[in-house]
């Protein structure tokens, strides 16, 4: 996995023990346990855990992109929120949906 800067690059002047926090640990250390758990795996529970907390920026946008990049289909992630939506609620995939169409639309 590439090392991720984005903590650092939008708040490491204003919070920088936050942005190592999500550079380092987050991403570096968290999300490059793969004989634990996959990333496709991985960003299926972090979509599911973003849209079920009500996150609906692009944080959940990210992720989407990330879930699409580490292979989850255009299918598998409606598939994910559908099912997601039962437990999460209607509203919150509603609003998935909208940015997941945005995501696999583009090339």
């Amino acid at each position: 996995m590439a090392k991720v800067t984005a903590g650092r690059d939008a708040l490491g002047d204003f919070a920088p023990k936050f942005a190592e926090l999500n550079d380092d640990v987050l991403f570096g250390q968290v999300w490059s346990r793969e004989e634990e758990l996959s990333a496709r795996d991985r960003s299926i529970v972090t979509v599911v855990s973003l849209m079920a907390s009500g996150i609906q920026d692009s944080s959940l946008q990210f992720h989407i992109m990330n879930a699409k990049n580490h292979g989850v289909t255009g299918s598998e992630m409606a598939e994910i929120l559908t099912h997601a939506a039962f437990y999460a609620g209607w509203p919150k995939a509603w609003a998935a949906f909208r940015m997941a169409k945005e995501v696999y639309a583009e090339k």
